[in-house]
C-alpha cells in the first residue's frame, strides 16, 4: 500500500456484545423511528408504557423464530416487526423473514392479535410496509415508519370491527 493512499474499510459495529452488519440500517431506523414519535430502546432497558409506541431492539422471540431487529409495542402490546437490511439489499423476499417475526411473540407477552399484524423491512433507506388487516396483505413501498397514533387507530378500529361482528351473529 502506498502512503498515499487511503483504505476504505467497511467498519462492523457492535450491537449488544455481539458485531452486527445491519447496524447501519438500525442506526437509520432509530432516526426514523424517533423521528415518527416512537420510543427506541435496547431490551435491557425497555419499558413498554414508557410512551405511546416503543420500538425494542433486537428482540428474542420464540424458540425457532430468531430476533427482530425491532419489536413495535402500542399502547403496551406487540403490534408489529421490523426487519433491517443493509443499505441495497433487495427487500421484496425479506418479506418471508419478518413473517416468521410476526408469528414468533411468545405466548406470555400482551399483544393485540397474533400474528402480530404490521411488518416493516427497512433498509433506513428504502422501507416496505405490509399491513396483516388488508385482505390481500403483502409488502409495498412506504417512505417512513407510521407513527404510533396510526397504528393505535387501525388496532382500535379492528377490534371494533370483531367486537361488532360478534355482537350480532345469531346464537348457536
Amino acid at each position: 500500500n502506498a502512503p498515499h493512499m487511503i483504505q476504505q474499510v467497511r467498519p462492523r459495529l457492535v450491537v449488544g456484545g455481539r458485531s452486527n452488519p445491519e447496524t447501519g440500517a438500525s442506526e437509520r431506523s432509530d432516526t426514523w423511528l424517533a423521528a415518527a414519535g416512537w420510543e427506541v430502546r435496547d431490551r435491557q432497558t425497555a419499558n413498554i408504557h414508557a410512551n405511546r409506541g416503543v420500538a425494542i431492539r433486537e428482540f428474542a422471540l420464540r424458540s425457532g423464530h430468531g430476533h427482530a431487529d425491532y419489536l413495535l409495542y402500542v399502547d403496551g402490546k406487540a403490534a408489529g416487526v421490523i426487519e433491517a437490511k443493509p443499505v441495497g439489499t433487495t427487500l421484496i423476499g425479506v418479506e418471508i423473514q419478518s413473517d416468521k417475526y410476526r408469528t414468533g411473540l411468545p405466548e406470555t407477552l400482551p399483544a393485540w392479535h397474533r400474528p402480530l399484524p404490521f411488518c416493516y423491512e427497512s433498509t433506513g433507506v428504502e422501507t416496505r410496509f405490509t399491513n396483516g388487516f388488508d385482505p390481500d396483505h403483502r409488502s409495498h413501498d412506504f417512505f417512513s415508519f407510521h407513527r404510533p397514533e396510526t397504528h393505535a387507530a387501525w388496532l382500535t378500529a379492528d377490534l371494533h370491527v370483531h367486537e361488532t361482528a360478534a355482537e350480532t351473529q345469531a346464537p348457536e
